[in-house]
């Protein structure tokens, strides 16, 4: 079989691609243990309050150290569950100060939501069995929404609080 010129080029760049893509997609996933969320926690999407973070008294807010907070969320169809205030009203906002270290936790009991903070580099799936978990500082000042980025039903509109930080 003769192959012509370009051919054998093409050839040799798309090997040569393939063994840079696997040789990369390796390292990551072998050597720094990059992993997929499904690689985390679980917790039984029927019952998410039998895990500690979810249960309704350990919802939203909890300061762990001075500069270190803890955020979970309970996603459910339309809503994140934030917790209740004193008057035992839902929260739909949380202030957080100015370079703190915050740890989002959120799980969800019905569909795959998403769980974003608009304008920071809080972005995760949320999907059904288990826990969604990022830590992230959050530097700048300023109110930011959190919605839903994954579309979850005929409400999805509906899913949305706001984090303020300030100064």
């Amino acid at each position: 079989m003769h192959l012509h010129k370009y051919e054998k080029i093409w050839l040799t760049f798309g090997i040569g691609s393939l063994i840079v893509f696997l040789s990369v997609l390796g390292y990551g996933a072998f050597w720094q243990g990059t992993h997929p969320q499904s690689h985390g926690v679980t917790v039984d999407p029927n019952n998410i309050e039998s895990y500690e973070a979810f249960k309704p008294e350990n919802l939203g807010l909890t300061q762990v150290d001075d500069d270190k907070y803890i955020v979970n969320i309970a996603a459910s169809a339309f809503y994140y569950d934030l917790g209740k205030d004193e008057e035992g009203n839902s929260v739909k906002h949380i202030r957080i100060p100015k370079g703190s270290t915050v740890l989002f936790q959120v799980a969800t009991k019905d569909v795959v939501h998403g769980f974003n903070v608009a304008g920071t580099n809080v972005n995760m799936m949320v999907e059904p069995g288990y826990v969604s978990s990022l830590e992230t500082v959050m530097n700048k000042p300023g109110t930011y929404t959190i919605v839903c980025n994954e579309y979850c039903g005929i409400g999805h509109h509906l899913m949305y609080a706001t984090l303020e930080v300030y100064e």
